[in-house]
């Protein structure tokens, strides 16, 4: 029975995510606690997105859920505490902000922030928090045009990951005398276990329980599975297994691994791990 294996809360962008047992689904992504997934983001200082793809580094800037706010940790550092207060209207510094081809306005967090994760990255850079009054829209050409809600994730609410395409990509590295790599490599929000390798990719949906996940669009991949993060390093890259077999026509032939999901009945209902879930196959 196809089960739900891992949820994962990434409350920072490109940051070290959170494991949790249960989740809040919203038309948004996961939640927890009233705190949301990628709700942060670090902005250089041209308002420009700032990821583990040019900051390996990242990966070791490590989020704690606690009542009333977050605790951020990284090496070296003594810990910050960020707000989760909700934001109010006309009372918070914003600050325009630019991720891929969006440019919109976000919470700036302070310069106590920005002083800490600037000496994290050894640049400036800046906290700032996605204003729920701002609206930033999936990209309807997967979403049969419909109005989908995210936040600062690069395209969509949530990210999907079979536990057999972990283990077939694998195989393929150890049979050529390489390393496995793990799950984090590839940041999924739901890792689910007893479907056959790549099963995710021929889904319609996923129903657990009253909630239901359309599967919507191939997540296309970049170098970024290289950075070890548990040493927030470059290592050896995954992409030259995933382009010999993983290119795919959807995407113009780009190498993908998992399928962005967006929820299409459920919100505010719960998702655990160990949950029984159901795949509806579209053949």
């Amino acid at each position: 029975m196809p089960t739900i294996s891992t949820l994962t809360l990434y409350p920072i962008k490109s940051c070290a995510g959170i494991s949790l047992q249960t989740a809040i689904v919203s038309t948004s992504g996961l939640s927890h606690n009233n705190v949301h997934d990628r709700e942060w983001m670090l902005v250089d200082s041209d308002g420009l997105f700032v990821t583990q793809r040019s900051h390996p580094l990242m990966a070791l800037i490590v989020p704690h859920l606690q009542a009333g706010g977050l605790i951020v940790q990284a090496p070296g550092m003594a810990p910050l505490e960020i707000s989760t207060a909700p934001l109010t209207a006309g009372l918070t510094a914003a600050i325009a902000v630019t991720i891929w081809d969006d440019r919109l306005d976000a919470h700036d967090c302070g310069d106590e922030a920005g002083r800490w994760f600037s000496q994290v990255l050894g640049q400036p850079c800046r906290l700032v928090r996605f204003d729920p009054a701002v609206k930033r829209l999936a990209s309807k050409k997967w979403t049969d045009d419909a109005d989908v809600p995210t936040r600062f994730p690069d395209g969509f609410p949530m990210l999907v990951i079979s536990q057999g395409s972990l283990d077939d990509l694998n195989q393929k590295l150890q049979a050529q005398g390489r390393a496995a790599v793990p799950m984090n490599r590839y940041r999924p929000n739901i890792v689910i276990d007893g479907v056959d390798a790549f099963e995710e990719d021929f889904a319609a949906t996923i129903e657990a329980g009253p909630l239901r996940l359309q599967l919507v669009k191939p997540c296309t991949r970049c170098p970024m599975p290289s950075v070890d993060q548990a040493t927030g390093e470059f290592g050896p890259d995954p992409m030259d297994i995933l382009q010999a077999y993983r290119s795919n026509p959807r995407v113009d032939g780009a190498p993908t691994f998992g399928v962005n999901a967006i929820l299409q009945d459920g919100a505010g209902k719960i998702l655990r791990v160990g949950q029984k879930i159901t795949l509806e196959l579209d053949f």
